[in-house]
C-alpha cells in the first residue's frame, strides 16, 4: 500500500503545529480572550439597545462606540504582546508616577458623573485614572518585589523582613489607594487592596507581618464603610432594599427580579423586559442581571465558566514565567480579573452592597476596555518566554 499520501499529510501537519507554535503565543489564553469579549459586545447590544434609543434615539449607540473600543483593543493587545517584559520592569516606576498625577488631577480638574468625580477629559479623551492605577499598582510591586527578593524575604533579618517586605511595598500601596479613597471609590479601593496584598503574599512576606498589615486594611475600609455617608447609605439599602424600593434599592430589586425571570433558559437574547429602562443603565455594572435574564442559568453559567478559565490560564502562565517580575505581573492581573468579577456578580446579586464596579469585557466602556486588553497583551508577552511546552 502507498502510505505517501499519509505521510505528506502528516508532514503538513506538523509545519503547521511548528508555525503555530514558534508564535509563543497561548492560544488558549488567546481564543478565551477573543470568545469572552465576543461574548460581551452581544450582550452590550441586546442589553443597551432600548436605553440607547430612549436617551439617544440610536438603538446602536452603545454597540457601535463599544465595537470602535473593541477594536482599539484588539489593537492594543497585540502591541502589548509585542513589549518584551524588560520595558515594562524598566519603566514601572514612571508610569507608577504618572498615575498618581492623574489622580491628583482628578480632584482638581475632574468632572462628575453618575454622582462621582473619578474622570479628567484629555482632548477628545474621557480617562479614569483609577483603572489605570489597578495596573501600574501591579506593574510597581512586581518590579520592587523582583528587585529586593533577598532582602523583603530575608528571614534572618526582621528589620530587612518588615521595612523591606511590609513597610516600602505598604507604602506603594497607600498612596494610590489615598487617593482614590478621596474619589469615594470604594470598590476600586478593595481591588487595590487585594491586589497589593496578595502579591505580597505571593512574593514570599512574611505571614506575621503581612496579617498586621491586612487587619490594618480591613479596619480601614470598614471605617470608611461604617462613618462615611455615601458608603452607610449603601449598607443601609443593601439589609432591606425593600424599604427604599423607589430610591436606593431600586436598582438592586429590579436586577434581582430580571435574574429570577430568566430561569434555566432564559426569555431569549434580546427579549428582556427589565432593560427596557427599569434597570439604570443596562449595559454597564447591571449588565449580568440582563444577561441572566434573557440567557438563564445557562448563559450565566457560561460567562462565568469563560472567565473561569481565563483566570486559570493566566494563572498557569505566570506560574511558568520566567523571571519574578513577570510572574508577579501575571499574578497581579489574574487577581484584579478575578476580584472584579467576583465583586460585580456580588452586587448583581444582592450579597454586598452595591459598590459600582463593571464586569470586564461586558460592561460598556472604553478606557477600561481598552486597559483590559492591554493586561490580556502583556499576559502573551510573557506567555512568549514561559516555560510552558509550546
Amino acid at each position: 500500500m502507498d502510505f505517501s499520501g499519509n505521510n505528506e499529510s502528516r508532514r503538513k501537519i506538523k509545519k503547521w503545529k511548528i508555525s503555530v507554535n514558534n508564535t509563543g503565543l497561548d492560544l488558549v489564553f488567546l481564543i478565551s480572550v477573543i470568545l469572552i469579549a465576543a461574548y460581551g459586545t452581544v450582550m452590550v447590544f441586546s442589553a443597551g439597545a432600548p436605553y440607547a434609543t430612549a436617551r439617544y434615539h440610536d438603538s446602536y449607540y452603545f454597540v457601535k462606540k463599544q465595537t470602535v473600543w473593541l477594536l482599539l483593543g484588539l489593537a492594543t493587545m497585540i502591541v502589548a504582546s509585542n513589549i518584551p517584559t524588560r520595558l515594562l520592569k524598566k519603566y514601572a516606576l514612571h508610569s507608577y508616577i504618572v498615575t498618581i498625577a492623574l489622580l491628583l488631577l482628578v480632584l482638581l480638574v475632574g468632572f462628575v458623573g453618575n454622582g462621582a468625580k473619578r474622570w479628567i477629559s484629555i482632548g477628545p479623551l474621557t480617562i479614569q485614572p483609577s483603572e489605570i492605577a489597578k495596573l501600574t499598582l501591579i506593574l510597581m510591586l512586581a518590579k520592587y518585589f523582583a528587585d529586593f527578593d533577598e532582602r523583603a524575604t530575608d528571614q534572618r533579618k526582621k528589620k530587612n523582613i518588615f521595612v523591606y517586605g511590609t513597610l516600602i511595598p505598604g507604602l506603594i500601596l497607600a498612596l494610590p489607594i489615598l487617593l482614590v479613597m478621596l474619589q469615594k471609590h470604594l470598590s476600586c479601593i478593595i481591588i487595590l487592596g487585594t491586589i497589593g496584598i496578595l502579591l505580597m503574599f505571593t512574593a514570599g512576606i512574611n505571614p506575621r507581618y503581612l496579617s498586621m498589615f491586612c487587619a490594618g486594611g480591613v479596619g480601614g475600609v470598614a471605617f470608611i464603610a461604617l462613618f462615611t455617608d455615601y458608603t452607610k447609605e449603601r449598607i443601609v439599602v443593601w439589609q432591606n432594599p425593600e424599604l427604599y424600593k423607589l430610591t436606593g434599592g431600586w436598582q438592586t430589586l429590579q436586577g434581582l427580579m430580571a435574574i429570577g425571570t430568566g430561569g434555566i433558559f432564559g426569555v431569549g437574547l434580546g427579549e428582556s423586559v427589565l432593560k427596557h429602562c427599569y434597570v439604570s443603565e443596562p449595559a454597564n455594572d447591571m449588565i449580568f442581571a440582563i444577561l441572566c435574564e434573557e440567557l438563564g442559568l445557562v448563559g450565566a453559567a457560561t460567562a462565568i465558566i469563560l472567565f473561569g478559565v481565563l483566570i486559570v490560564r493566566i494563572s498557569h502562565i505566570a506560574m511558568h514565567a520566567e523571571d519574578t517580575f513577570s510572574r508577579l505581573l501575571c499574578l497581579g492581573i489574574c487577581i484584579k480579573m478575578a476580584v472584579q468579577v467576583l465583586l460585580n456578580i456580588a452586587v448583581v446579586t444582592n450579597t454586598i452592597p452595591n459598590t459600582g464596579i463593571s464586569l470586564p469585557f461586558f460592561s460598556y466602556g472604553g478606557s477600561s476596555l481598552v486597559m483590559l486588553f492591554f493586561e490580556m497583551g502583556i499576559v502573551l508577552s510573557v506567555s512568549k518566554k514561559s516555560n510552558i511546552a509550546k
